[in-house]
């Protein structure tokens, strides 16, 4: 499986416009259906922080989310040398709460995501994954060289089995958005199989703008607002429904 083209990758400056765009569209973002008050712990990509996630953290928190950023600085350790960090930071928010948590991850983070899942169903409310290349050829992406050289993990030091289980189903609703003009990551790594718990949606927008941009965070707030326990595909709609290419409303408008 190929990675994006240089062209694609070139162009990831669009996130720019998408994070303008979002500012410019605040006001129909915050017409999204209200949370009940859980908690969300948003993961950062590879080389990000949670600076990067602060403007989807507020948003959600503004929606009546009890939001949290993951508290590991830059993410640049890999995923086995964060696994049992994360797992301390997701048992403490969970504590704390009294509640289920969402986990929202971006890119890489998504990985930590659905890993956290697998591992501790029980404190999982449900799993949205931006961008993120859990499925195939995982070194289909931009960034894998560099994410080699820096943590030393690789997909060959994953067993099969392992890497079948990162791609299988989990045990609560779970959202894969994506991008087939994604410049980091070929987009089709980061398909789920639909499942009545799981379903792919894909959006108009780059990469680096995954966190930023309207759409995307219009069908996190749609996702996250579902009661816990229940789980109706996204259907898309709203005043970003043109960019859902693959939902009904797209295609019929």
């Amino acid at each position: 499986m190929d990675k994006p083209s240089k062209s694609l990758l070139l162009a990831e400056w669009r996130w720019m416009l998408e994070l303008g765009f979002s500012v410019a569209t605040l006001p129909a973002l915050l017409a999204a259906k209200r949370g009940d008050g859980h908690p969300v712990l948003v993961l950062p990509g590879f080389l990000a922080s949670d600076r990067s996630t602060e403007p989807l953290r507020r948003y959600l928190r503004g929606l009546g989310y009890d939001t949290h950023g993951w508290g590991l600085g830059r993410s640049v350790g890999g995923v086995f040398a964060t696994r049992d960090r994360l797992r301390t930071r997701l048992n403490a928010i969970a504590r704390t709460a009294g509640r289920r948590v969402s986990l929202v991850g971006w890119s890489l983070g998504g990985i930590y995501a659905r890993e956290l899942a697998l591992d501790d169903p029980a404190r999982v409310r449900s799993v949205i994954t931006l961008g993120t290349p859990f499925a195939g050829d995982l070194s289909a992406t931009n960034a894998h060289a560099l994410y080699e050289f820096l943590t030393g993990e690789s997909p060959g030091t994953l067993e099969p089995a392992a890497m079948a289980r990162l791609a299988g189903p989990l045990p609560m609703p779970a959202t894969s958005i994506y991008s087939k003009t994604d410049g980091i990551v070929n987009w089709r790594t980061s398909l789920v199989e639909p499942s009545p718990r799981a379903e792919n949606v894909e959006v108009l927008g780059s990469h680096l703008g995954l966190g930023v941009n309207p759409a995307v965070l219009w069908a996190i707030a749609d996702r996250l607002a579902q009661p816990e326990g229940t789980f109706v595909p996204f259907a898309g709609g709203g005043p970003f429904a043109f960019a859902y290419p693959r939902t009904p409303l797209a295609r019929a408008s």
